[in-house]
């Protein structure tokens, strides 16, 4: 699969898991009523993350939202928190994750500017799928207990009779939608994470390194010192060299024991 073809397919998964969370979100069924033991009922209730509705069956619906803050159970606040930082966070990677595709060019934006954005939208709807799925696992969990809970009070033994006497919430519509929608979000983020490496500009791993020879080379000997250059001209020049006339050629091509570079 060619890096722009993952590119998209990412940015397409990771679009259709946040609106799933921003719906699963908005969504009013998070628990519904059990009808197990009563199938046939004139009121249907079920409640979400703002509000509580019940539908008659009539089918009149009336819903009452959650008008306090303090009194709401811990969990429900924490799961409002989760969802709302997975809506934030998706959103803010689809907007980085649409500047960051290939097939888009901005300006003079390289390819390794489009790399890092790419990681960086990859990393939020992660982070963002990890929310939703979190918060809707947290919420799973509480109607478990309090299902639970509630079966145990549910059936009293007086004189062998079995009374009802509390009403059991179940799994809604938008658990299954949010567990749906976060693991997109985070197959979406994590196909963007993988197409960063391919964005990314190749670079060598071997680098060269030049070497200059030294501008001056000193050499000292018995019968004096002389100091010459490298760049100097190719002019065969006389010197008095123990106790003769050589040539300065005729004079390095026989180094003595004395001689230092």
């Amino acid at each position: 699969m060619s890096v722009t073809a993952c590119q998209g397919l990412g940015f397409v998964i990771s679009l259709i898991g946040v609106a799933g969370i921003i719906a699963a979100t908005c969504m009013d069924q998070w628990s519904t009523q059990d009808l197990y033991n009563n199938p046939v009922t004139a009121v249907f209730n079920y409640q979400g993350l703002w509000r509580s509705c019940v539908r008659e069956s009539s089918g009149f619906t009336e819903c009452r939202g959650y008008f306090t803050l303090l009194g709401l159970p811990a969990m429900l606040q924490a799961v409002r928190a989760l969802m709302i930082v997975g809506i934030v966070l998706s959103i803010i990677g689809l907007l980085v994750s649409i500047f960051a595709l290939k097939c888009i060019r901005i300006g003079g934006m390289d390819d390794s500017a489009k790399a890092k954005m790419t990681l960086t939208s990859g990393i939020m709807f992660i982070i963002s799928g990890l929310c939703a799925i979190a918060g809707v696992s947290v919420f799973a969990n509480m109607l478990v207990t309090n299902f639970w809970m509630s079966t145990a009070n549910m059936y009293t033994s007086m004189g062998g009779m079995v009374q009802t006497v509390q009403t059991r919430y179940t799994f809604g519509a938008a658990l299954f939608v949010g567990w749906v929608a976060g693991g997109l979000t985070l197959i979406g983020g994590v196909l963007m994470c993988i197409t960063c490496r391919g964005l990314a500009p190749e670079e060598t791993n071997y680098k060269a390194v030049s070497y200059h020879a030294s501008g001056h080379n000193v050499a000292y000997r018995p019968g004096g010192f002389k100091a010459s250059t490298v760049f100097e001209s190719n002019t065969k020049n006389k010197k008095i060299y123990d106790g003769g006339a050589r040539t300065e050629d005729e004079g390095q091509s026989h180094p003595s024991k004395y001689d230092y570079v």
